[in-house]
């Protein structure tokens, strides 16, 4: 066996392509193996993206995250441009390991299965890209000034996708402040000037710097968003300066509060409008992470809602399906593979809970879709989440019936058809729908016909 003083670029090169077509059936791209050849030769990305005439947020931000999540899949092991050398010397010594012997059969060897639960931690080979999403979020937060919006029925990977915006700004040298909303106090976030008091001073700390509230909040003459945008200006983006990225992560945590919404949703779009033509609020990247589980009706001029880079999460495809379930070391034939979309979907929290499970070796394919719908089944929890919320609109609970309950494609009114939908118990046709998956319509059909 060669040593690995002895590996050849070319050895290499052939080890990635030949993984990467056992598992998805092509070869990389030129631009994938002048970025792996770079990154084996140990260049930065600004070196390859001048070798590939490209621009380096592309390269650092599109093909270069899109090949080491490629590889990860294939060969079974975190890959990244740290990594390579190490990851893809170990994977030629398998290749000649197996050439070198009379087995006939590859078994696939899944990493330890982590339990899915919050968000996937960065670097995990258990997070799956979305087709163009992720270059998407990294070019928005390197313009000035940016609004970044990114929306989708609960348990979808929202949170997990801002890890990643998050550490590619690190990666760029910007300060990032990351804020989930969903943790604030309620007696904070239900009174706009403690809540704005509390975005301030939060910044604040995530940046190392002095509280000095007292000294620039007016309370006799300012209103609070005066006083918050205020204290933006004048204390936070000059002590930074460079670009911030600031993170809201449940965003629709504030919708149902009167008292906040309109007044905090108004001033994010004002921030954004400076960004265009005001050279100190350029430094500020917004991005907001949200529930289409509420409807916030505001005015189309203070709204962040149809301003800035809209994101939607949808679910996974059944070829992202279908590498997920190599990932877990599972081997299942296309049948196997369809009868569970066919259940589930492509949602991504539910669909990854059945693969933890199986690949876990704690329940069969076969039992977990029998017991999928009912009360004793991995999904009971997420199931009663929406009976509740169907619970509190008996219009909403009654639509929902007549979807479940019908054979053929049923047509509602707009507001119906756009909370079922942010729930993500419909899929849409037109102004026609049905239940977005098998799960939904067996539970539902059952206990909305009591």
């Amino acid at each position: 066996m060669n040593s690995p003083q002895s590996f050849t670029w070319e050895q290499i090169r052939n080890t990635a392509d030949l993984a990467v077509f056992q598992q998805f059936g092509e070869y990389l791209s030129d631009a994938e193996i002048e970025v792996l050849q770079g990154s084996w030769d140990g260049l930065t990305y600004e070196k390859m993206a001048e070798s590939l005439y490209r621009s380096v947020n592309y390269v650092r931000g599109d093909i270069g995250p899109k090949l080491w999540s490629k590889l990860s899949v294939a060969l079974v092991e975190e890959v990244r441009k740290k990594n390579i050398k190490s990851v893809l010397e170990r994977a030629y010594q398998k290749q000649v390991s197996v050439e070198n012997t009379d087995v006939t059969t590859t078994v696939c060897s899944a990493p330890q299965i982590p339990f899915p639960e919050g968000s996937v931690p960065l670097g995990s080979p258990f997070y799956l890209e979305r087709e163009g999403v992720e270059s998407v979020c990294y070019e928005a937060i390197a313009k000035p000034g940016s609004l970044t919006r990114i929306k989708a029925p609960k348990l979808m990977g929202k949170t997990s996708l801002m890890v990643r915006i998050l550490a590619q700004a690190e990666s760029r040298n910007y300060r990032v402040v990351p804020l989930d909303l969903g943790m604030v106090e309620r007696t904070i976030i239900t009174d706009l000037d403690k809540f704005l008091r509390w975005i301030c001073l939060m910044v604040g700390r995530e940046c190392q710097l002095e509280n000095r509230l007292p000294a620039f909040w007016d309370t006799e003459i300012l209103g609070s968003n005066d006083n918050c945008t205020g204290y933006f200006e004048d204390y936070l983006l000059p002590s930074i300066n460079g670009p911030l990225v600031l993170c809201l992560d449940n965003v629709d945590r504030i919708f149902s509060c009167a008292e906040v919404v309109e007044d905090f949703l108004g001033m994010l779009r004002s921030w954004h409008e400076k960004g265009k033509i005001l050279e100190r609020w350029r430094q500020l990247r917004l991005v907001m992470a949200y529930s289409t589980e509420c409807y916030v009706p505001l005015d189309m001029n203070q709204s962040p809602f149809n301003a800035g880079v809209p994101i939607e999460l949808k679910e996974f495809d059944a070829k992202q399906v279908n590498n997920w379930v190599w990932l877990h070391g599972i081997t299942w034939t296309k049948s196997q593979v369809d009868a569970l979309m066919k259940m589930l979907g492509g949602h991504p929290t539910l669909v990854g809970l059945a693969l933890y499970e199986v690949g876990s070796g704690k329940m069969s394919l076969d039992r977990l879709l029998q017991s999928a719908p009912t009360e004793a089944g991995l999904y009971s929890s997420h199931l009663r989440r929406h009976l509740e919320t169907l619970k509190s609109s008996p219009a909403l609970w009654e639509a929902f019936r007549l979807v479940v309950e019908s054979s053929e494609p049923v047509e509602l009114n707009s507001m119906q058809i756009y909370k079922l939908h942010s729930m993500g118990l419909v899929q849409q046709n037109n102004n026609q729908v049905l239940p977005s998956c098998q799960l939904y319509r067996e539970y539902f059909h059952r206990v909305l016909s009591q």
